[in-house]
């Protein structure tokens, strides 16, 4: 196909399959034959524009044609709170949420008049809906005032969940109960792991070293990492033998002699 002409031929492909289906090139029709003909493509060609969802705000500029059918971006007000709150907390994305509704209705049963809701487990979707809430229905507030009496009600109802957390497992443990290693003991435990095997792995790294040190003296190689470290000692102690061999001991006379005339 040249370059800048329309393809029917995916608009064609019903057409084309009946035919080689009556000229005997397909023995059976293809599993997509009877709902592509009872539910036809699309046959307009021309791209209709995006429907805009809020005005620009210059008329003046003219929209790129790379732009021209793309659609405008979806942006809602709390989108600014929750970027400064989880910011602020970014371990409150860790926590587990439970993303499922029943009917869809779920945002018509909360009353932001009070953070806590019967229906919704606090998280931090709750600062954000109190905050907005606060800012339309309290008068002369701001942003920032909002936000913190949001996050020190947020605040106040973690300190109580911690503290009902910590009553019943020390209820429950004086009944006998075990509840295991808590996090912060199974994060210790696998950090002294993880010292230990950097510890092993430093003493090779030192041992190693050390070796190479002894070698650089003595002229030799290390060819094992795991080569004893007193190899070298020996070596050095065969050539000091070696070598005094060959010196003449203390008091001994020397072999032939020179004279001198005058």
């Amino acid at each position: 196909m040249r370059p800048g002409k329309y393809d029917f031929r995916p608009l064609r492909v019903h057409q084309t399959a009946t035919q080689l289906l009556n000229v005997g090139r397909l023995n059976t029709p293809p599993p997509w034959y009877d709902v592509v003909g009872s539910v036809t493509p699309a046959q307009p060609l021309v791209r209709t524009q995006a429907i805009p969802h809020r005005s620009p705000k210059n008329r003046t500029k003219v929209k790129k044609a790379s732009k021209l059918f793309q659609p405008q971006r979806i942006g809602y007000e709390e989108d600014m709170l929750r970027r400064e709150f989880f910011k602020d907390h970014p371990w409150e994305l860790a926590r587990p949420r439970m993303l499922l509704e029943d009917d869809g209705k779920d945002s018509q049963k909360t009353d932001w008049s009070h953070i806590q809701q019967k229906e919704k487990a606090l998280n931090g979707e709750s600062v954000i809906q109190r905050q907005l809430w606060l800012q339309y229905n309290l008068p002369n507030i701001s942003r920032a005032q909002a936000y913190d009496m949001a996050r020190k009600e947020f605040y106040d109802l973690r300190l109580q969940e911690d503290i009902e957390r910590r009553v019943a497992k020390e209820e429950a443990m004086s009944t006998g109960a075990y509840f295991g290693p808590s996090q912060i003991e199974i994060g210790m435990e696998l950090e002294n792991k993880e010292f230990e095997r950097w510890k092993r792995w430093a003493q090779k790294q030192v041992e190693l070293q050390q070796q190479t040190s002894a070698a650089m003296y003595s002229g030799g190689s290390i060819d094992n990492e795991d080569a004893a470290p007193d190899a070298d000692l020996a070596v050095e102690e065969a050539a000091v033998e070696e070598i005094s061999d060959r010196i003449p001991a203390k008091g001994q006379s020397a072999l032939g002699g020179a004279t001198f005339t005058r």
